[in-house]
């Protein structure tokens, strides 16, 4: 039977000398693993459309089991993702945690969207690193772990000061910190932002300029609870922190020049 899927790469991995093993993240079947038969060679027809992060559409033909990938249309080429070094590594990241959360055979669709819309925006050149969050924090239900971030974990109160816990999983106002003694205390605006990371549209988080000690603390949080709750570290984490500690040096290197 033959499918038209409009689709994602969310990897691609070499398979024989001339094939590609494709996994695709579609709004219609959900994660999916296609064969693409020669797509190796740079004159394949699939090449092309077989590459990280491409969005296009997808013809499969499939019975049972793994389907084989039999043509491609591009709808975006995702081209900035491709050739920027921070947005590839960010859209790696979005891709790999994607991957790990998403299970096969179900249609997701808001993954897909989700994952749509964040590579879209870091390919349009808003702050992929603010995106990333924005993923994080939408995916968290996909891991089994869903905040309670509208009023307090443990009294339900809306009102007062809050702080973060771990441990409660979610927010605790201030009449129950008592219950967690590793809380992190929480101004209004650090509050507004997990708030809005967790509910917003990604179009309203695209536009926002955030400084990067905010950017820090937010991501803290929810990498702690994605470690800690769902024991995920991906590789392409490491990757990422590789890149800004390079910022770093490159920053204090242009800082000391600059004062000589």
């Amino acid at each position: 039977m033959l499918h038209k899927w409009e689709g994602i790469v969310l990897k691609a991995r070499a398979y024989g000398e001339s094939n590609k093993i494709v996994t695709l993240l579609t709004r219609e079947a959900g994660k999916v693993a296609v064969m693409a038969r020669g797509a190796k060679k740079p004159t394949s027809r699939l090449a092309g459309i077989t590459q990280p992060f491409m969005y296009g559409l997808y013809l499969v033909q499939r019975t049972t089991g793994m389907g084989t990938l039999q043509q491609g249309e591009h709808l975006n080429a995702m081209r900035t993702l491709q050739t920027d070094i921070r947005a590839t590594a960010y859209a790696s990241y979005i891709g790999e945690l994607v991957d790990r959360l998403v299970e096969e055979g179900e249609p997701q669709p808001f993954a897909f969207e989700v994952v749509r819309q964040a590579l879209l925006a870091i390919d349009e050149g808003y702050d992929p690193e603010a995106i990333a969050l924005f993923v994080d924090w939408k995916m968290l239900p996909f891991a089994g772990v869903q905040p309670i971030l509208h009023a307090c974990a443990s009294c339900g109160a809306a009102d007062g000061e809050f702080a973060f816990s771990f441990a409660q999983g979610g927010f605790l106002c201030h009449r129950c910190y008592h219950h967690d003694p590793y809380i992190i205390r929480l101004s209004p605006t650090q509050l507004k932002l997990i708030r809005m990371f967790y509910m917003m549209p990604i179009e309203q988080v695209g536009k926002l300029d955030l400084k990067p000690q905010t950017k820090m603390f937010i991501k803290k949080i929810v990498t702690t609870i994605y470690e800690e709750q769902t024991g995920i570290r991906l590789k392409s984490r490491n990757f990422i922190e590789q890149l800004e500690k390079m910022d770093g040096l490159d920053g204090a290197w242009h800082t000391n020049n600059s004062e000589n």
